[in-house]
């Protein structure tokens, strides 16, 4: 796969049905494990949630054990089968923090990266976690940065690639980051990239395409924005709307649809704690955008991000 531009090619475009991370092929629509915390008093419902998507053709489940306070890796351990072919991606930079302002705070210290994997590891119950996302500090996000978390990514890269050597991560991906970040960090093998980023807010269309020209996985976070005070939501768009009711979806569906036809490097992982949600998620794979609706989701301007972070 050659690198490729960031708009569809043709009236009729439809998103491919695998996109490429890590070196492997993986279904363009994966699922993120965050809102499984919704479900921290029916665990039994969690677990049934996560095997559904996976039945459903989910393979790449994204993580961190600071989801839930390490409850979601907890449910991912026991939601999984030796048989299952499942890329686990997680990440570090944050720990759980139940009873501070926000619902974590930063753990940029190379010390507190290499105890964050050691963390998953434990709770997934695994000896390599097949990628780790280093989450920055450098784009969307408003969470205070204390001095001593201002940390160098050539420090932070160092252990994160010590990490790999030792066989404790399989690969290494980038969350919140500039475009210069990434610039930088590509000696060490970036695999993927993880930034707020949706249809009304596409900042960092300068980031994608640098992921496009390398090969990396685009995987954005808030794909339809709203998920907290300050950033936009696509699906009050009234052009998105428009599209949904004229194509038989919903605004959500067309939102993410919008992403996947943007570029193919694009891989969604869209989260939920409803089965019925769960399906029309995955079924954004196969929905086609005509060159009608392309034209005008196309013109939606963008909007700056402001909000909590991933």
């Amino acid at each position: 796969m050659t690198s490729e531009p960031t708009s569809g090619a043709g009236p009729a475009a439809r998103p491919q049905d695998t996109g490429e991370l890590a070196g492997r092929a993986v279904a363009r629509v994966g699922y993120g494990a965050m809102q499984l915390e919704r479900l921290r008093d029916d665990r039994p419902a969690a677990v049934a949630l996560l095997r559904h998507a996976i039945d459903l053709g989910v393979d790449h489940v994204d993580t961190a054990q600071f989801y839930g306070d390490g409850f979601v890796n907890d449910v991912i351990r026991e939601a999984l089968r030796p048989g299952d072919d499942v890329l686990v991606v997680s990440k570090v930079g944050a720990v759980s923090d139940p009873g501070g302002p926000f619902p974590l705070r930063l753990a940029q210290r190379p010390e507190d990266l290499r105890a964050s994997v050691e963390a998953n590891l434990a709770a997934l119950r695994t000896e390599r976690i097949p990628v780790v996302n280093l989450r920055r500090v450098d784009s969307g996000i408003t969470i205070p940065v204390p001095d001593d978390q201002v940390i160098p990514l050539d420090d932070q890269l160092a252990e994160m690639l010590a990490l790999r050597d030792e066989g404790k991560i399989g690969a290494i991906g980038l969350s919140s980051v500039s475009l210069d970040v990434l610039r930088h960090a590509l000696p060490a093998g970036i695999v993927c990239v993880q930034n707020a980023y949706s249809l009304v807010a596409r900042d960092d269309e300068d980031v994608l395409r640098l992921c496009a020209e390398e090969r990396i996985a685009w995987v954005p976070y808030f794909p339809l924005g709203g998920a907290f005070p300050g950033l936009p939501k696509v699906t009050d768009e009234p052009a998105v709307r428009a599209a949904a009711e004229r194509l038989g979806h919903t605004p959500a569906q067309i939102g993410l649809a919008w992403l996947l036809h943007h570029s193919p490097r694009t891989l969604l992982i869209p989260g939920t704690a409803d089965p019925a949600h769960l399906e029309a998620n995955l079924a954004v794979a196969a929905i086609t955008l005509d060159e009608q609706a392309r034209t005008a989701l196309d013109a939606i301007p963008t909007r700056p991000v402001a909000g909590l972070g991933h």
